[in-house]
């Protein structure tokens, strides 16, 4: 069963929906995302509410839930 999600561009304000499986990881929503939105995924995080989650995570692990709102932004430590 996947798992629906929006990811919402920090930068551009847009909203993507995905829907994920629980072995993906964190990293494979960025990589989507990025190539979606045609940027460079390792320039990327990916926050749901305050907290950064790390991209090895995988959906399950990052607790990511159905109809979560997750947000993509560029890493802070940079990319």
């Amino acid at each position: 069963m996947g798992i629906h999600v929006s990811v919402k561009n920090a930068t551009l304000g847009a909203t993507l929906k995905m829907d994920l499986a629980p072995n993906e990881t964190v990293y494979d929503i960025i990589e989507s995302a990025a190539e979606f939105w045609k940027k460079d995924p390792r320039a990327y995080v990916i926050r749901k509410g305050k907290s950064l989650l790390s991209a090895s995570d995988t959906i399950m692990e990052a607790n990511i839930m159905n109809d979560d709102v997750l947000e993509i932004l560029p890493d802070p430590e940079g990319g």
